[in-house]
């Protein structure tokens, strides 16, 4: 599929910069010079001053085709939408589990949101809280 991609991509390409040198080409001939009627859809600042063959115009669509086609074609494959299907392929995955360097790799890629330095459990510290309180008071809980 990257070859036929890359194919697409070049074939674009030619017929893309044949195209532009054909329209260079175009609008140094004389004929192509003489005033073209104004358009009373488009303001003067965006009115073309030269007006193109159809072929040159069709030969640059064609190549703007080609090379949108060729850019999804080699394109990567897409990820689910849903965070938990992505995670769960990730996890089940041979190279996830395998650590590359510190802090990459492992399997889960939340894991390292809940082994981060710094990170403080709520519930973990109340329960170390309350057991503290209990032992300074004989074990009485007051209301």
């Amino acid at each position: 599929m990257a070859a036929l991609a890359t194919a697409v991509n070049i074939l674009g390409m030619l017929f893309l910069a044949h195209a532009v040198y054909s329209a260079y080409e175009h609008s140094l001939l004389p004929s192509s010079s003489t005033p073209t009627a104004a358009s009373y859809i488009l303001p003067q600042a965006l009115d073309p001053k030269v007006n193109l063959p159809l072929d040159i115009t069709l030969e640059t669509l064609f190549s703007v085709f080609l090379l949108c086609a060729g850019v999804v074609l080699s394109s990567p494959e897409l990820k689910p939408i849903q965070w938990n299907v992505w995670a769960g392929r990730l996890e089940r995955s041979k190279e996830a589990r395998e650590i590359k360097e510190v802090g990459v790799g492992g399997g889960n890629p939340y894991a390292g949101l809940e082994e981060r330095a710094g990170f403080l459990d709520i519930r973990a510290a109340s329960r170390g809280f309350e057991e503290w309180r209990q032992q300074q008071d004989g074990g009485k809980i007051e209301s």
